[in-house]
């Protein structure tokens, strides 16, 4: 069975989807709905074979769609769903973040009771080759892991469309739209569901002289976030968004009674300057308590990947994956139910640095709606 996307927007993100379907064995673009004018364009250059449509409901009804990507504004996500489920339910791959309310959590439990179809949230940093060899190899490693650190050092947020990630009611804020992607890593990793969250962030740097309409940026730029787990592990992420000068921009080490593994992961190769050379191959170090000695492995990527994203392979493999889903040879792998917990630790985030307070994820809001399950 071949796949046939309908695109609901085609943005920076949405063309790193296109390049990297255009890689993907028997997929294809159908149609596209892109508001923006030079994003239509460019969208347009590279997926030529696609039809240029006027409305999410248009790509939803065209007769030879038959699954869906969502690469729109994160705060159009949801409404987005639901006008799919109304309209015509096919598998959905639907990027992060999968909302930005947790007001909105009926109205996706609703929409978990009633979708017939397999819908995937976009979580590409779990398929990033030497994140992916961690998280294989964390619990021998480790011999059971009770500490884990998630540390980016990257650049400002990039221009979009509108500028629409500049303000927090469009994002969600910066711990949501950044850091969902590590807050799924961190319960992946644990095997469990977190149960309080504490946090000191802000916006000491980046966006500070910007003015759209005559408001300031408010998305933060830095932030320490720590996550304790049911099974006693403790996470913690450090996050620092103008420190985009050093030779990775992830660092990720597991702990436990064993030893250590850490990954470490360059950013986008086109951002690496040329007179330094070859940008940095992504590697995996294990380093055992006894016998003592750090053991380094490089884990290069496709350089046919690199050039396709801006994400270390991840996109593609993650399309490999929905195809999988779509052709019923697997179950999604990333549930709503990911998507939810991903968003939700990180506006319990949000709230503890704002507050000061500690927050307990078992309570509501932030505690999973019922009805959200594996699909």
């Amino acid at each position: 069975m071949d796949l046939r996307y309908g695109i609901i927007g085609c943005g920076m993100m949405g063309q790193e989807h296109l390049r990297n379907i255009a890689l993907t064995p028997g997929a294809s673009v159908a149609a596209i709905f892109e508001p923006d004018p030079a994003m239509r364009a460019r969208a347009a250059e590279l997926a030529p074979g696609a039809v240029m449509l006027d409305s999410v409901a248009e790509v939803v009804a065209h007769g030879a769609v038959n699954c869906l990507l969502i690469v729109s504004p994160n705060h159009m996500h949801l409404a987005q769903l639901e006008q799919i489920a109304a309209i015509r339910p096919l598998p959905i791959l639907c990027e992060k973040p999968l909302f930005t309310d947790p007001a909105e959590a009926p109205r996706l439990a609703a929409l978990r009771a009633a979708y017939p179809a397999p819908i995937w949230v976009a979580m590409e940093y779990r398929y990033m080759p030497p994140v992916a060899h961690l998280i294989a190899q964390a619990q021998t490693a480790t011999g059971g892991i009770k500490m884990l650190t998630i540390r980016e050092h990257r650049f400002p947020f990039l221009a979009k469309v509108g500028d629409w990630n500049r303000f927090n009611h469009n994002t969600g804020g910066t711990l949501v739209e950044k850091c969902c992607h590590f807050f799924d890593l961190m319960r992946l990793i644990a095997g469990c569901d977190p149960v309080r969250v504490m946090a000191s962030a802000g916006q000491a740097v980046n966006h500070l002289e910007e003015r759209y309409d005559g408001q300031t940026p408010d998305i933060w730029d830095n932030a320490y976030v720590i996550v304790e787990f049911a099974n006693g592990l403790r996470a913690m992420l450090e996050l620092c968004m103008f420190a985009e000068g050093a030779r990775y921009q992830e660092e990720i080490s597991a702990v436990g009674p064993l030893g250590k593994i850490e990954c470490l992961v360059p950013g986008p190769g086109r951002f690496w300057p040329a007179h330094l050379g070859a940008a940095p191959v992504p590697q995996v170090i294990v380093s055992p308590r006894d016998p003592k000695g750090p053991q380094v492995l490089e884990v290069p990527v496709d350089p046919a990947l690199l050039a396709a994203g801006d994400h270390n392979g991840s996109t593609f493999y993650q399309h490999q994956g929905f195809a999988r889903v779509v052709r019923g040879a697997q179950a999604v792998e990333v549930s709503l139910l990911d998507g939810w917990w991903a968003v939700a630790i990180g506006m319990a985030a949000q709230e503890s640095a704002a507050t000061g307070q500690v927050v307990d994820l078992t309570r509501a809001p932030y505690a999973p709606p019922a009805g959200i399950g594996q699909r």
